[in-house]
């Protein structure tokens, strides 16, 4: 509407209708005498009937003009709820689609292991300044979650529930040092431990440590966990190897792993509970 007022056609329209009480305020004064002033009024106004013609007909597409504008308007807001509309849709496609992906490797290792009982959880909060990728999901005790319960996403190792409380629980995750686990090479059954690392962590990663230098563990080798002990059972994938190098602190070598999943984007995992057997 503020664009009708600015408009040249609204513009005109005001000029004539002030143009129009004016003539209407002189020929009032100057009465129904022929003096000089009147016959001025009657050149300038004799066209009045035209001029108000034309002010009707203007009115007329004026307001057709916001008439036209408003269903315009109506459109937009139609097709805006209708973009909406899909976009929900979608979102709800995308979720389908991660949840799809969540269960789609954990069936298989349901399979390969009846017993195990997964509770499906929700990321509902991080802390940025962790560098280890710690988060918060929205299950705990009372859905039978427990301290040291293995995080899965399919069949790949997130981490390990550090903390459990009633409604919600803390995930502790393998980029974290204080974080280990049994691994192995699944070509070579190389066995040693997969651990975090301070200076990895900020590119996502991880390390397998305490390699002999003759271990059969080399670039692009899949790094599974070996299941030796405690609540993480054998065979979850950890992630692949980027290198092999030499550890400054000791005689012995690392190899540098890239997670299989990316620990640090996740929106809901799979928390394996009453898992007394296996690691």
């Amino acid at each position: 509407m503020k664009t009708l007022f600015q408009s040249k056609r609204f513009k005109l329209i005001t000029g004539i209708i002030v143009l129009i009480l004016a003539g209407a305020l002189i020929c009032a004064l100057a009465g129904k005498s022929e003096t000089a002033q009147s016959g001025i009024v009657g050149i300038i106004f004799t066209p009045a009937n035209w001029a108000a013609t034309k002010l009707s007909n203007a009115i007329t597409d004026v307001f057709g003009e916001a008439s036209g504008n408003s269903a315009y308007l109506e459109k937009i807001d139609a097709l805006e709820k209708q973009v909406g509309e899909l976009q929900a849709q979608l979102g709800d496609f995308e979720n389908l689609q991660r949840q799809n992906a969540l269960y789609k490797d954990a069936l298989g290792l349901k399979e390969d292991n009846p017993g195990f009982e997964f509770v499906e959880a929700n990321a509902v909060s991080r802390d940025v300044a962790d560098i280890f990728g710690s988060y918060t999901i929205n299950k705990g005790t009372l859905n039978g979650i427990k301290e040291g319960d293995a995080v899965l996403y399919g069949n790949y190792i997130v981490g390990i529930i550090s903390s459990a409380y009633p409604s919600h629980s803390v995930v502790k995750t393998i980029l974290d040092p204080d974080f280990s686990v049994s691994a192995y090479e699944i070509v070579s059954n190389e066995i040693s431990y997969v651990t975090g690392d301070a200076s990895l962590a900020a590119q996502g990663k991880c390390k397998m440590a305490n390699l002999a230098a003759d271990a059969s563990v080399s670039y692009g080798s899949i790094i599974s966990t070996a299941g030796i002990s405690g609540k993480i059972p054998k065979g979850l994938v950890i992630g692949t190897v980027d290198e092999v190098a030499a550890d400054p602190a000791s005689i012995s070598n690392y190899a540098v792993i890239t997670p299989g999943i990316d620990v640090n984007n996740i929106s809901n995992c799979l928390v394996l509970i009453n898992n007394e057997s296996g690691e």
